[in-house]
């Protein structure tokens, strides 16, 4: 048994950049900061140190974070660790070191990820949070889903929400 997890919540380098293969499969690649501090022991003063990720992500999850992440934006982001090869200008082979991720959630104030407009998707509150997954693969092996159940009472209809923005798919 392995695990490839990787969880982390940071501010965007730049902003997404989304193009497509081929096969018409989204891909968005950006980067991402992750910062730590600390009081050194020796002088005692706040020593902050920042980490960039490579992120890549793909599908509808890469669409979505290319309309709605922005430089500067916190995210939360979870996936995977991936490696690369590759050679250098000196003609050195390097490693580098990539998050696939296949969860997104968008953190922060609604100026953090957003366009200059109020057409944004972002609610008008301090604070707002959407979450996205990329689909998860169908086990063959998995039973057949079983059939709908009745049910015995109404169900009572449901008040229509004005302020609900229709443009984040989810």
């Amino acid at each position: 048994m392995s695990l490839n997890k990787v969880m982390l919540i940071g501010r965007l380098g730049r902003d997404p950049e989304v193009r497509y293969m081929p096969s018409g499969e989204a891909v968005c690649n950006f980067s991402l900061a992750t910062s730590e501090s600390w009081n050194d022991k020796k002088s005692g003063n706040r020593v902050e140190r920042t980490e960039w990720h490579n992120i890549s992500m793909y599908g509808r999850l890469a669409e979505i974070a290319g309309q709605y992440l922005k430089k500067g934006g916190q995210v939360y982001i979870e996936g995977r660790i991936q490696s690369r090869k590759y050679t250098d200008k000196q003609g050195m082979e390097r490693t580098a070191y990539d998050i696939v991720a296949n969860e997104m959630k968008m953190l922060g104030s609604k100026n953090d990820n957003s366009h200059s407009d109020n057409a944004d998707g972002w609610d008008d509150g301090a604070y707002s949070s959407h979450s996205y997954a990329a689909p998860k693969a169908e086990v063959a092996d998995a039973p057949p889903p079983s059939a709908p159940q009745k049910r015995s009472a109404p169900v009572a209809p449901t008040v229509p929400v004005e302020d609900i923005d229709e443009d984040i798919p989810f």
